[in-house]
C-alpha cells in the first residue's frame, strides 16, 4: 500500500493498531482492535464515534455566478436552500447514469464548496472545469481540509467539549475559525462532519477522543449507512445505475431547466424504471452480499448491490436491484455462495433514522 495516499491521521491510526485497506486510492482505517466493527458499530447507536474520511474529497468554486453555475450542472436545487445550509446532490453523465453522488455547501451566490467521494473528485472537479466560464475559478482542494465525522447520541457533547457550535440545524453549517462544522453524517444518527484544515487534524481527533469519541473504521460506517439505506457510489449508484433506478429523484430538482443528464432522466423517469432498489431483510442465517443473484420462483430478478450483518438487528440486510413488479413484503431467495437463502423485500431503512 506504498502508492496510497495518506491521511494527516494516519499515524494515530497505526498507533492504535487500525486494520488498514485501500478506499479510493487512501489508505483508510476498517477497524479498531478491542472489538471491532461491532464495537464500533454499537458506540455510534448508543453513544458517539469519530471517524477519519479524509478521504473523502473537497474542492470550491468562486466567481461571479458560482451558484447558478453549479445548479444547472448538479441535478438537486440549490436555489432550495441558501447560505449556512449543505444539500445531498448528484454529478450526472449525458445519459442519466451517476458520475458521483456529494455535498454541496453554499457560502454565497458566488461560492460553493463541494465534498464529492474520494475517487471521483478529480472526475468531478475536471467536469466543472470544464465548463466554467471565464472568470469563474474551479479548485480542487482535496488536501486542504480533513474530514472527521463525530456520529451518535453524545456527538452534541464531544463537539462541545472542543468549544465549536452544535445548535445549528440539520443539513446546515457554522465556520468556527478555520473549521467548518457541519450537521451532517452517513450512520443516520445525530451527527457532525468537522473540516478542519489538514495540518489541524490531530490536535481535533485527540480532543474528540479525550472528551469520549469511540475511534470507528470505515467498517462500521459501511454498516451503519446500509442499516440506514444509505446508497454507496459504486455500488448503489453508478454510471449504470440512475438516481430513478436507486430511488434518488428526492435528490433531483425535477423541475429545473438545465441540469447534466436531465433528458436522459426525465424520459426514464415518464417511462418507469426497469428496476429499482430494495431492501432485503434475511429470513434464515444468510448474509447477501453484493453481486450475488436474487431469484423469485427459482428466475434471477435482480441483484444485490450492498450487503452486510447488522449488528442492530442480528441478522443480514442488504440493497438489491430487483426488477419492475416486485413489492413490498415479497419472499425472494438470495445465491449464497451455493446456498439458497430466503430473504424479505422491504423498503429501508431498516432501523429508525436519528439524523434530527
Amino acid at each position: 500500500m506504498t502508492d496510497l495516499l495518506k491521511s494527516p491521521l494516519q499515524e494515530r491510526h497505526v498507533a492504535l493498531g487500525a486494520k488498514m485497506a485501500d478506499f479510493g486510492g487512501w489508505e483508510m482505517p476498517i477497524e479498531y482492535p478491542g472489538g471491532g466493527v461491532l464495537k464500533e458499530h454499537a458506540a455510534v447507536r448508543s453513544e458517539v464515534g469519530v471517524f477519519d474520511v479524509s478521504h473523502l474529497g473537497k474542492g470550491v468554486v468562486r466567481g461571479p455566478g458560482a451558484l447558478d453555475f453549479v445548479n444547472a450542472r448538479l441535478t438537486n436545487d440549490l436555489r432550495r436552500i441558501g447560505p449556512g445550509q449543505a444539500q445531498y446532490t448528484l454529478c450526472c453523465s449525458p445519459e442519466g447514469g451517476v458520475v458521483d453522488d456529494l455535498i454541496a455547501y453554499v457560502r454565497s451566490e458566488d461560492e460553493v464548496f463541494l465534498i464529492p467521494n474520494a475517487a471521483n473528485t478529480t472526475t468531478v472537479m475536471g467536469l466543472l472545469a470544464a465548463d466554467a466560464p471565464e472568470g469563474l475559478e474551479v479548485r480542487n482542494l482535496h488536501r486542504d481540509y480533513a474530514v472527521i465525522a463525530v456520529q451518535g447520541p453524545g456527538s452534541t457533547a464531544a463537539v462541545a467539549a472542543l468549544g465549536l457550535p452544535t445548535d445549528h440545524d440539520y443539513m446546515s453549517y457554522t465556520v468556527s475559525g478555520d473549521m467548518i462544522v457541519c450537521r451532517t453524517g452517513y450512520t443516520g444518527e445525530h451527527g457532525y462532519e468537522l473540516l478542519p484544515p489538514w495540518d489541524l487534524a490531530g490536535e481535533v481527533w485527540d480532543k474528540l477522543v479525550v472528551a469520549g469519541a469511540q475511534p470507528c473504521g470505515l467498517g462500521a460506517r459501511d454498516t451503519l449507512r446500509t442499516e440506514m439505506g444509505y446508497p454507496l457510489h459504486g455500488q448503489d449508484l453508478s454510471l449504470e445505475i440512475s438516481p430513478v433506478q436507486a430511488r434518488s429523484g428526492w435528490a433531483v430538482g425535477w423541475d429545473k431547466p438545465s441540469f447534466w443528464g436531465r433528458s436522459a432522466l426525465l424520459e426514464e423517469r415518464a417511462s418507469g424504471a426497469r428496476r429499482l432498489l430494495w431492501g432485503l431483510e434475511s429470513q434464515d442465517r444468510g448474509i447477501p452480499r453484493a453481486h450475488m443473484d436474487v431469484l423469485s420462483g427459482g428466475r434471477v430478478i435482480g441483484e444485490v448491490t450492498s450487503g452486510t450483518f447488522s449488528p442492530t438487528l442480528r441478522k443480514g440486510i442488504g440493497l438489491a436491484l430487483l426488477e419492475k413488479g416486485t413489492a413490498e413484503g415479497d419472499e425472494v431467495t438470495v445465491d449464497v455462495r451455493g446456498r439458497s437463502s430466503v430473504m424479505r423485500v422491504v423498503k429501508p431503512p431498516f432501523v429508525p433514522s436519528s439524523v434530527r
